[in-house]
């Protein structure tokens, strides 16, 4: 199998590398994206193409001027963008350093946003490999020491500009092991469940992304959430935030025949006197 290997230059996904490299069991090819957010990120591109010729590997590179404005959130659906591309241009699945610590942090920010419980099953994209999930930061630091590893530190993983770094020094300061290894099994039994009920809803998609109005307003608050974001994922929209998703099933519940109702960016619902069709754009 065919590895597209996300490689910033950071400790985590060197240590990814050299596992890797020295398992001997995929191709690899080397991904470096460089988001242009700050002006020495050129020297982590060198560092990683210099790092995957020593190794004797592919290297594909990619920049873009995101500025130092840009947001956690725009860096990230960037640089998979990035992967995804080079993984479909290549025949290869992605493998990112996502570590057990990031876990604990990915929950800790789903949390500060008010999440439901999808939001405890972090880091869990069907297309991703994530070798490292169950490995902890402390037990990088130690390969990368016994291996004599080198890497380079971004300098934005100490800006307290964002809300990640700011979550991770307080989750050091009050979060001790046992509360990490809790989180992240809790972590592991919502991926199970999530599997299991995305299952379970998948019988009531329709290819013509035409649905019973009855049917849903008579299932309860909880599961019509469930249900009417897996029919506008099975569209192709973008899912709805909680708030949208209780209004949209007001609007299932009360909305005149013949009406349209916009529930999200992407997605609006039309109304006859018994169905409803989800729409996205």
């Amino acid at each position: 199998m065919k590895y597209i290997v996300a490689v910033s230059g950071g400790i985590d996904s060197v240590v990814l590398l050299h596992q890797l490299v020295q398992a001997r069991e995929h191709e690899l090819v080397v991904a470096h994206f460089d988001h242009g957010i700050r002006s020495d990120s050129v020297a982590d591109a060198r560092f990683v193409e210099a790092l995957a010729t020593s190794y004797d590997l592919s290297f594909v590179g990619k920049r873009e001027e995101l500025g130092a404005g840009a947001s956690e959130e725009l860096a990230r659906t960037r640089r998979y963008a990035f992967l995804r591309q080079v993984a479909r241009e290549r025949s290869g699945v992605i493998v990112t350093a996502h570590h057990s610590d990031d876990i604990v942090e990915t929950i800790a920010i789903n949390m500060s946003r008010g999440t439901g419980w999808r939001g405890l099953a972090v880091l869990n994209a069907a297309d991703i490999v994530r070798p490292l999930l169950h490995t902890s930061k402390q037990q990088v630091k130690q390969y990368a020491r016994e291996h004599r590893l080198e890497w380079v530190e971004d300098s934005t993983n100490a800006a307290t500009t964002y809300l990640r770094n700011r979550l991770r020094r307080l989750l050091q300061q009050h979060l001790g092991e046992q509360s990490y290894s809790e989180l992240q099994a809790l972590r592991d039994k919502q991926v199970d469940l999530k599997s299991v009920i995305d299952n379970e809803v998948s019988y009531f998609i329709r290819s013509d992304a035409t649905y019973d109005r009855y049917f849903v307003t008579q299932i309860d608050t909880a599961s019509a959430s469930e249900v009417l974001q897996a029919m506008i994922r099975a569209a192709g929209g973008t899912s709805l935030t909680r708030p949208q998703c209780m209004r949209a099933i007001l609007a299932i519940k009360t909305a005149k025949t013949g009406t349209r109702y916009e529930c999200g960016s992407d997605v609006t619902l039309c109304f006859s006197p018994r169905t409803f069709i989800v729409e996205t754009s």
